[in-house]
């Protein structure tokens, strides 16, 4: 993929800032380096649909259409790997990109500049290519997307070992008329859960021990994603939070399988029908709503064993 890649680039104090990115796919993975020089700067409005700077250099492109280069930016762009060297993401480098699902980073980054992620709409998924108790630089990333996104550890060979979902939360200044005094406040229960990190470490317990305050304000389908990324990816998990969370899966059953129906993650399915306690009549709905959405498989699956068999005895009157 690197050699149907062009890059716009400039030196800086240390390696290469990236500036612009050219090509035909909307999933660019980005190289260790450029011209010998490691990358470790994404420049101001890199992918955000706005001309480059003036005093980049250009790299040349093994591709032998030139005509399909182009810049990956704006509403093209659905998903950037970056490498493991780039420290800094500078101000509005992802600006107005509304397609964007994911960005992939390494664990180094500690530099962010402002209005990182505005009006990326789509933005779902942040995956971080280091172990789940390693510092990162995931806590200034967060706090530059106050909507809904979830958290993905990935080993070296690119296994998820651990998923955390951080709900959406609001910052509001309300103004104080007389006396021209602001007010700060903030909704939702996102801004708590993150916080849950020290010396750049995500700490899992109080992660979890967050769940239920989190209970009181935030949705069911909200509360079933934080629940289940716990359960199937059980990292630094607690037996008494597995314990709250299967509970709330078990009572809340159908608002779990919604998305995962949507998706047709059979897997994750799966892996809700293999919990303990759940009620004959809530596999019913799920098994409905599989069949209305024609996910078939998982319609089979909630339907499968749903209902216990009993060997019939009979008496002397059946003869």
């Amino acid at each position: 993929m690197l050699d149907s890649l062009s890059f716009l680039w400039q030196k800086c104090d240390v390696g290469v800032r990236l500036l612009k990115v050219y090509g035909d796919t909307p999933c660019p993975v980005l190289p260790e380096d450029i011209d010998g020089e490691p990358l470790t700067e994404i420049g101001a409005y890199c992918f955000a649909d706005k001309p480059p700077v003036a005093g980049g250099t250009m790299t040349p492109c093994a591709c032998t259409d030139a005509s399909r280069l182009h810049p990956i930016c704006g509403n093209f762009v659905e998903s950037v790997r970056l490498p493991d060297a780039v420290h800094l993401l500078d101000s509005a480098a992802f600006y107005n990109c509304r397609q964007l699902q994911r960005v992939e980073i390494g664990p180094g980054i500690d530099a962010l500049g402002s209005d990182l992620f505005t009006n990326c709409r789509s933005l779902a998924c942040i995956s971080v290519r280091c172990a789940p108790d390693a510092p990162t630089g995931l806590r200034k990333l967060l706090g530059s997307i106050s909507a809904d996104v979830e958290v993905e550890f990935l080993d070296a060979q690119g296994t998820v070992t651990a998923k955390l979902f951080y709900p959406e939360y609001f910052e509001y200044l309300d103004e104080n008329t007389p006396a021209h005094i602001f007010n700060h406040s903030i909704e939702g229960e996102g801004y708590r859960y993150r916080q849950c990190f020290r010396d750049g470490i995500v700490q899992f317990t109080e992660y979890d021990a967050d769940f239920p305050q989190a209970c009181i304000g935030e949705s069911a389908e909200n509360l079933c994603h934080i629940a289940l990324g716990r359960l199937r990816w059980p990292f630094a998990l607690s037996a008494e939070a597995r314990a709250r969370y299967s509970e709330f899966l078990t009572g809340h059953l159908l608002d779990a399988c919604k998305p995962l129906i949507a998706a047709r993650d059979l897997e994750g399915l799966r892996f809700l029908r293999g919990l303990d306690g759940l009620l004959p009549e809530e596999m019913t709905k799920v098994a409905e709503a599989c069949g209305a959405a024609g996910f078939g498989p998982g319609a089979a699956l909630f339907v499968a064993g749903r209902h216990t068999s009993r060997r019939k005895t009979y008496s002397f009157d059946d003869l």
